[in-house]
């Protein structure tokens, strides 16, 4: 097959949304993953030239959207003059949605991921409004991919959602789970706590809780200190709380300052996937009280590591987590005053596993996350493209 991938610009990102992604590692995966299966593969993205000229950081947005949907769809159109005739053109990212009807009546499929910002933007979610402005984008994006006629989604969640966004005349759907990096595994627990107190300089050495993730509102990282809080309340346990991201938001640092074990918490920016992986091996126990997501990486990351894993108890949370993990509810308004203590007590659970237990739970984890074999993911996507190829 020849076949196209699109890629995101490298250029549009934010603190919450850095420039390099899990989308730009997904199209990265699939690219390599075709061209050592002996297909033809190209990447085409948009690049910079409105986004590098010197402007306010407000306008600097607009400007990459000039790139992204003025230029680059012109440039699109030029390329296309030199395309086999029987060229797959495959959409990494339902957000390139404005793209796709450059391509409707040629061979093509799109990848979905999650439908947040669409949910947000058609005032669904309760938890998250969206401006007007980001009202607008949004539509401009679901206008452009209900053009679309082939979908893949990460999760039966993400599916679920899509065939609420789409008219009748869609050809096909399907859903393949991501495949999980293969460097995540179990590692001697004291060595890894060795090492990230080595690299972080804190000292983590009689274990820790841990969270990895985002300020985006989804990832619910005040809730993960609201449980960390009340927990520690109620406890004779002092593990602190490590959490792996970006720098916290105000609305985080607020939640944080009310906390009185601030001391324990730490935030770690900028740290490597090596040790992002050896900090899951060392942990006590993974928080991931999630509102939402697209399909949920930390979870199968950290039980691939061998984490005992606490998570919401909603799709795709627990198509990721199978029997493996803990659950808790998820925070909404009937139960705000009690989440954080009942979850509270979830945690103290998973802390005062003994070693058997730790070892059950562990082998459970390891075993679930099995299903989620990337070199089995690429096959079912590379099945999936020579479907809509021929």
């Amino acid at each position: 097959m020849n076949i196209v991938f699109f890629s995101n610009p490298d250029f549009m990102g934010s603190e919450n949304a850095p420039k390099f992604t899990s989308m730009h590692r997904f199209t990265a995966m699939l690219a390599e993953g075709m061209a050592k299966r002996g297909h033809d593969v190209s990447v085409w993205s948009p690049k910079r030239k409105f986004f590098s000229l010197r402007a306010p950081s407000a306008f600097k947005k607009w400007l990459g959207y000039v790139d992204q949907y003025i230029l680059f769809p012109s440039t699109v159109r030029k390329r296309l003059k030199s395309c086999p005739a029987d060229t797959l053109f495959v959409f990494t990212d339902q957000a390139q949605g404005p793209w796709v009807p450059l391509m409707a009546n040629r061979r093509h499929v799109m990848h979905c991921h999650d439908f947040l910002a669409q949910l947000s933007a058609m005032g669904k979610i309760a938890q998250h409004k969206s401006s007007w402005t980001g009202k607008l984008y949004q539509k401009f994006i679901r206008n452009g991919y209900r053009k679309g006629k082939n979908f893949i989604s990460v999760s039966r969640k993400t599916d679920q959602l899509l065939q609420q966004m789409l008219p009748d005349k869609v050809t096909s759907t399907a859903v393949v789970y991501n495949g999980l990096d293969q460097s995540y595994r179990p590692f001697y627990h004291a060595k890894a706590r060795r090492l990230i107190t080595k690299e972080t300089g804190i000292d983590l050495a009689a274990g820790y809780c841990l969270h990895v993730g985002g300020n985006q509102w989804y990832k619910n990282r005040e809730g993960v200190i609201e449980i960390y809080t009340a927990w520690r309340a109620q406890s004779e346990f002092t593990l602190p709380l490590l959490m792996i991201g970006p720098p916290p938001s105000a609305i985080v640092l607020q939640q944080l300052e009310a906390s009185p074990f601030k001391e324990d918490v730490h935030f770690i920016s900028n740290l490597s996937d090596e040790f992002v992986q050896y900090a899951y091996a060392g942990a006590n126990v993974f928080l991931f009280p999630s509102h939402a997501e697209g399909f949920g990486w930390p979870i199968a990351e950290a039980m691939a590591s061998g984490c005992p894993v606490m998570t919401t108890n909603e799709a795709p949370m627990t198509e990721v987590a199978g029997d493996a993990a803990f659950l808790i509810a998820a925070r909404c308004p009937d139960n705000d005053q009690t989440w954080a203590s009942e979850a509270a007590l979830t945690l103290q659970q998973i802390v005062s596993l003994t070693a058997a237990e730790r070892k059950t739970v562990r082998a459970a984890a390891i075993k679930n996350v099995k299903r989620f074999d990337a070199k089995a993911a690429v096959d079912k996507i590379e099945f999936i493209y020579e479907h809509i190829s021929s």
